[in-house]
């Protein structure tokens, strides 16, 4: 856009290159031309500045052809200014004098007037026109083969995946079920090793027992074989003695002269056969 200075009662106005800028005075062209740089009065001037670019806009025009086809047509317009002059006595390009913008706005008219030719020329075309209607429909067949395709490519890759998860889950069952089976057979050999060991143990007890009490045995059958062959007052002075020494107190002994008597005599009887000492 161009750049207004303004100064008192006077003001500078400076263009691009690519701007056709026209100044008016009463009605007049005063100025015309690109680039320009001038001193004007604001008070009795009237500027227009005109893009000379190019310039683009899409299009995009939807209508029916002869055989009733729906079509859609999309593209992009490229225009141009051709006469500067021409066309700012068409449309408004005036510019503030103290902004340097455009008062209005002129490109979106032409582009609206631009769009509304280019249509109506579309839709003349489209309607004296028919479309390759089997063209279309191998291309959307050709379409929708590539569409089946991607979805029978994604349902192979899900069920790839679903079969390896499947052989994971398989595997890691496997594997655990192994790992039960070995934990109860460590148990039963664990067990077993228990088992023996107590019974190894149960058999060293039982022979202990059984050597303590054939001691025992032998020890009283010795015992017994020394007191078989004394005589009955002997054996009956021991048990006396064996109880005397159990008893702590004897508070009463009665003797009768019969067991007297029978002491003695046996007493007698048995003297001689003594040892001598």
């Amino acid at each position: 856009m161009a750049q207004v200075r303004n100064f008192p009662f006077v003001a500078q106005l400076r263009a691009d290159a690519s701007s056709h800028v026209i100044r008016y005075r009463k009605g007049r062209v005063r100025q015309s031309g690109r680039g320009l740089v001038f001193w004007f009065r604001p008070e009795t001037a009237s500027i227009a500045e005109l893009p000379m670019d190019d310039r683009e806009m899409a299009l995009f025009v939807k209508g029916r052809s002869q055989d009733f086809q729906t079509v859609a047509v999309q593209g992009t317009l490229t225009w141009r200014v051709a006469d500067p002059e021409l066309l700012a006595a068409r449309v408004d390009f005036t510019i503030g004098l103290n902004s340097g913008s455009w008062t209005a706005e002129p490109i979106q008219r032409i582009e609206t007037r631009l769009a509304g030719l280019v249509n109506q020329a579309v839709l003349q075309y489209l309607a004296q026109a028919r479309v390759q209607t089997p063209t279309f429909e191998a291309l959307q067949q050709k379409a929708d083969q590539a569409t089946f395709e991607r979805r029978a490519l994604a349902v192979e890759k899900e069920r790839a995946i679903a079969e390896n998860e499947l052989a994971n889950r398989t595997e890691l069952a496997r594997r655990e079920q192994q790992l039960i089976a070995e934990e109860a057979a460590n148990a039963r050999a664990r067990a077993a090793g228990v088992a023996e060991a107590q019974q190894v143990e149960t058999a060293a007890e039982a022979e202990r027992i059984r050597a303590v009490e054939s001691a025992k045995a032998e020890a009283e059958l010795a015992h017994m074989a020394v007191y078989r062959d004394l005589p009955p007052a002997v054996l009956l002075g021991l048990a006396a003695r064996d109880l005397a020494g159990k008893l702590d107190t004897i508070e009463h002994l009665n003797v009768t002269p019969d067991l007297l008597a029978t002491l003695l005599g046996e007493f007698r009887r048995v003297a001689p056969a003594l040892p001598a000492k």
